[in-house]
């Protein structure tokens, strides 16, 4: 008995440390890809990589991290299920949600007869296509917050391509999880998980609707954060046990579970609970992945993955950067989101992992996948920086004039625009926007410059003069009669676009006022030595407001404020800062 308790303790010991190894090698991993400016998720992955079984072999027990990364699985699409907005797609427009569709009906079929000419099977075939047509919503986001585009054209489209991918994951499941189980007779079997999943649908929409709310109600009344936690932890495991109870996913339970909460009124509440233990299971899981990646294997098969590496690459830019293209987006957006969504994304590896479990998929194509993702992520930062710089060395001229012959209504009307002492706006977001009511309310003039086709229409609704293209071109300049204007606005995200449309605008007319819109880490310096007038940094101002009300507090009147505030804005300036 004894020697038995002593063996369970030992065991127990053994999970414990293997547990710290891997939250260790995630740690490491995280902080080298942050020193970096890499993702730390690439980190949590290529830390895996060293202390797994084809690394260094730290960890004992591989099976028990597995299991705690299913965990993860099913955190990660609760998540999904509770954000999940219908309002956010439509928002986008057609580019994702009809592009989205077309995007992973191609890439799919690319990927399968890539399979094909490999010698896979079919339903492998399947699987692989269904894992390339998915791109990293972390690593997308990640880079786009780092560059300051999440609200730039590119960027907005990328986000809306990533949401229906994310959506798509649900459906994929259902269908590959019956495809690799019915053999011959796969379609019957398809409409039987199609069915049990419409039942799950109803059941979800009575439990979202009548029951949980009320259960939601009668926890949150006690006020008891553990209660309501683990009430929330109750929902979610108990629905992925009844999806794989009935032979369908775990994960489509999460993201039913998450539809569930997201009807009442307690889902910001939910989410925020349960979002610190999706992060840390989510890590596991990436760990995990990295854990089963065999570095042997890339070396093995360099051939095989440059092949498949570079039809991916190729296969998704062209997909996405055509699909934006087609539907009247500029030249630069179209590289820029063809750049942005060609990696292989975290929802991957969760179907190629299903594959595996369910024995049509072969450890090669699991590999391949693996090892396929990692690389491609590596590349997703340096291929947007490429796309930018390379845009506007090689290619911005002829696109431009190119963009000036597309059937633009704007066009000729704007090169005949009769206006001047005007206020033109490179950027119709947030802040353009802002600008733009109060100069109409005002009986202003002004004029709106920007790359998003749907916010030129907008403008011109509203009877405002607008020009569709980059403002970092000298011709779309020109047309806005520049020589003529009083002020130039630039409050695009594009640290590249600035540079050029604060520099071409200076030689068009020496004597323009120009505001600049600061966004992260642009360079000060040289905006001010090409002739900017005026530097905004948000941040800056947003704490000036603070400290002004802070102050107003403690009973200051308005001319002591307005003395600090001088006085820091002189002694920011004396630092060149903006």
């Amino acid at each position: 008995m004894l020697a038995g308790k002593g063996e369970r303790d030992l065991v127990e010991l053994r999970n414990v440390a293997d547990v710290l190894v891997v939250l260790v090698a995630a740690l490491a991993g995280g902080m080298v890809a942050g020193r970096l400016r890499q993702p730390v998720l690439l980190g949590y992955l290529i830390g895996g990589v060293i202390v797994g079984p084809y690394g260094l072999e730290l960890v004992d027990d591989v099976d028990l991290v597995d299991n705690l990364a299913v965990i993860g699985v099913v955190a990660l699409m609760f998540a999904l299920g509770v954000e999940f907005s219908l309002g956010q797609l439509r928002r986008v427009g057609g580019v994702a949600a009809v592009g989205g569709g077309i995007q992973i009906l191609l890439t799919g079929a690319i990927g399968f007869g890539l399979a094909q000419a490999f010698g896979w099977t079919s339903k492998e075939g399947l699987f692989f296509g269904a894992a390339i047509a998915l791109s990293s919503t972390m690593i997308v986001l990640k880079v786009l917050s780092e560059r300051g585009e999440l609200s730039s054209v590119h960027g907005r489209i990328a986000l809306g391509l990533l949401l229906f991918q994310d959506i798509s994951v649900v459906p994929l499941m259902v269908v590959l999880t019956t495809v690799s189980d019915g053999g011959g007779a796969w379609a019957a079997e398809l409409g039987i998980a199609v069915a049990k999943a419409a039942g799950f649908l109803v059941a979800a929409y009575l439990l979202g609707t009548r029951i949980i709310p009320w259960l939601l109600t009668r926890v949150a009344a006690l006020r008891s954060r553990e209660l309501f936690l683990l009430t929330i932890v109750a929902i979610v495991i108990g629905a992925a046990y009844a999806t794989s109870r009935a032979d369908l996913s775990v994960a489509l339970g999460a993201f039913l579970a998450g539809l569930i909460v997201s009807e009442s009124d307690y889902a910001h509440e939910a989410l925020a609970e349960v979002i610190p233990l999706r992060d840390i299971f989510a890590i596991l899981f990436f760990v995990s992945i990295g854990m089963l990646t065999q570095p042997s294997f890339v070396v093995d098969h360099v051939a095989l993955l440059a092949v498949v590496i570079s039809v991916i690459i190729a296969a998704k830019f062209i997909i996405c950067g055509g699909l934006t293209w087609a539907f009247g987006y500029s030249a630069k957006t179209t590289l820029l989101v063809g750049a942005a969504m060609f990696q292989i994304g975290e929802f991957s590896f969760v179907l190629a992992r299903v594959g595996v479990d369910r024995h049509v998929v072969s450890d090669t194509v699991y590999q391949v996948v693996l090892a396929s993702a990692i690389i491609t992520m590596l590349l997703t930062p340096l291929a947007l920086l490429g796309a930018s710089q390379g845009y506007f060395r090689l290619l911005a001229p002829r696109f431009t004039r190119l963009a000036l012959r597309r059937s633009d209504p704007g066009i000729e009307g704007a090169r005949a625009l009769e206006i001047s002492n005007h206020v033109v706006i490179c950027g119709h977001g947030r802040v353009g926007r802002e600008l733009s009511r109060v100069l109409e309310r005002r009986n202003l003039c002004f004029v709106v410059i920007d790359l998003d086709p749907h916010v030129i229409a907008h403008v011109r609704d509203r009877g405002c003069p607008a020009i569709y293209g980059d403002c970092a071109h000298k011709e779309v300049l020109a047309l806005a009669q520049l020589p003529r204007a009083r002020v130039l606005v630039i409050t695009v995200p594009d640290p590249i676009a600035i540079e050029r449309a604060t520099a071409h605008a200076r030689q068009i007319n020496p004597r323009l006022d120009i505001v600049v819109r600061l966004h992260g880490e642009s360079d000060i310096s040289l905006l001010r030595d090409i002739g900017a007038t005026e530097l905004v940094q948000p941040e800056f101002e947003a704490g000036m407001e603070v400290v002004r009300h802070t102050l107003a507090r403690y009973g200051l009147t308005g001319p002591e404020i307005q003395f600090i505030i001088a006085k820091m804005r002189e002694e920011r300036t004396a630092r060149g800062e903006p």
